[in-house]
């Protein structure tokens, strides 16, 4: 049998890189209104499409339309690699980021939604690039992948390969039978609350370009922003309130949120993950607020405000700003780099671990301890009251396994490139769960302009690694992912 129907995942990168480019000739617009050289941006999408199109085009027609898991596995991760090469293109162009390291680190910061940056003056980036900056997260929230699912079966490519290699979490629940359906729903749901979330934005003061911009970094959970100053620019508790609560959604199941608009409230609240993400981050968020308000000057609603704002912003792993959570005190900034393991929920734009993993292995540990009184019995572990599968359970244990071994010995690099111990564990952390800022050198108001060359293509080697669930880009360096079937 073939191993790889190359000609076809070679059509769907070609298709990729049109679709990048497009975005790309969006921006155009602002730099046209703004008075900038809206050349440099054209030229970085005309080189992409034109790239792109004669691939996807004459390879489409001869291409077998089968497309296994195998092929799925490598379109997803060929597809965000060309993605972030090719998105480079704008920064390098124009100048805003003249050296290609740094400007494919921002760039898969982008795409992989992680918000880390090396830009020291964000502020000073031409309003067209920094419109590219955003929609690259923007892209990234929902996944490119699931975006040409979408669009694929309409060639008549069947996309549910690259629907299960791109999905996070343990499993993502289909809305409707058919794939390319299940896709339109989550983006229909994904572009209605960025635009409801850009009209509030500006009926709180916002000008158009920095709602919209906000709005599409907040949705993605990726916290790109058009200020220095992140958030903390904005002294607006309306602002801060508003970001706050369309995180929160971001980090939520789009399948709940689905449901919600469905009035089918039943559902969502007899979510076990959902319960355990709303309680978790209301119990963390009255804990440390009182912590911080006992070593803070100002009221009392500012501190709680903060604290929301930065432990919803890390937990969901949007990495906006509003405080410098490292200087209220050790035991706050301890709390902080604990929860940069977590991560949002399973079939968000969240990145991390995921709360239904915690839940997973938090069960199958305190079972484990019923098994050894009754070593006989069978005591599945249950999710939503329904017992899983034993394989999605030893799933569930591989994942943490390999995820904090690539943590470990990533932090062991970063230390040797140079960086300091807490700086080095907390850029991992904060690449590999996709978080954006850490503590150290790199954090909320530092930036990663100081990494080494080496540190940063690390760092962006463990972005795309945390968002593709590590197994889908590990499995390409295993010997029998390459075997002839």
């Amino acid at each position: 049998m073939r191993r790889f129907n190359i000609k076809l995942i070679t059509s769907i990168l070609g298709l990729l890189l049109v679709i990048c480019g497009l975005g790309m000739l969006l921006s155009v617009p602002f730099s046209i209104y703004y008075h900038e050289n809206w050349w440099h941006i054209a030229s970085a999408a005309g080189i992409t499409i034109f790239t792109g199109l004669p691939t996807w085009y004459f390879l489409n027609k001869s291409a077998q339309r089968e497309l296994k898991k195998r092929d799925g596995y490598l379109v997803v991760t060929l597809g965000w690699v060309i993605m972030s090469v090719f998105g480079t293109l704008p920064y390098l162009i124009s100048g805003s980021i003249p050296n290609f390291t740094d400007a494919f680190f921002e760039t898969m910061s982008g795409f992989t939604t992680t918000g880390a940056s090396i830009l020291n003056d964000i502020e000073a980036v031409p309003k067209g690039v920094l419109f590219w900056r955003s929609l690259t997260q923007w892209i990234g929230g929902m996944g490119i992948i699931v975006l040409a699912v979408a669009i694929l079966p309409i060639l008549g490519i069947g996309g549910m390969q690259l629907f299960i290699a791109e999905s996070p979490g343990i499993s993502a629940e289909k809305l409707k039978p058919r794939i390319k359906d299940t896709a339109k729903r989550l983006w229909l749901i994904y572009v209605g609350l960025t635009f409801v979330e850009m009209i509030l934005l500006m009926g709180g003061g916002m000008t158009f370009f920095d709602a919209i911009n906000h709005s599409f970094t907040t949705m993605a959970t990726g916290g790109f922003s058009t200020k220095n100053k992140s958030i903390a620019y904005y002294n607006s508790p309306y602002i801060h309130y508003v970001i706050t609560l369309f995180m929160f959604l971001a980090g939520t199941s789009f399948t709940l949120t689905y449901f919600i608009l469905k009035r089918k409230f039943k559902k969502v609240f007899a979510n076990e993950e959902f319960m355990v993400y709303s309680v978790f981050l209301l119990i963390i968020t009255v804990v440390l607020t009182g912590f911080v308000h006992s070593s803070t000057v100002h009221e009392f609603e500012k501190n709680f405000r903060d604290t929301l704002f930065q432990v919803v912003s890390i937990v969901t792993t949007t990495g906006f700003v509003t405080e410098d959570y490292t200087a209220w005190s050790p035991l706050v900034t301890i709390a902080f780099f604990a929860l940069l393991f977590i991560g949002g929920s399973a079939g968000s734009t969240a990145g991390g671990i995921k709360v239904v993993r915690h839940i997973v292995l938090f069960k199958n540990s305190f079972l484990e301890m019923k098994r050894q009184l009754h070593p006989n019995a069978v005591i599945p572990v249950r999710l939503n009251k329904r017992a899983i599968q034993g394989e999605v359970t030893y799933h569930v244990l591989a994942f943490m396994m390999i995820y904090f071994l690539v943590f470990s010995l990533g932090s062991i690099v970063m230390a040797w490139v140079g960086l300091d111990f807490p700086t080095s564990l907390s850029a991992v952390a904060t690449s590999l769960g996709n978080v954006g800022p850490g503590i150290g050198d790199v954090g909320p108001v530092n930036n990663f302009s100081a990494v080494p060359p080496v540190g940063k293509w690390v760092l962006s080697v463990l972005m795309l690694l945390g968002r593709l669930e590590l197994f889908t880009v590990l499995i390409l360096f295993t010997p029998f992912f390459w075997k002839r079937e």
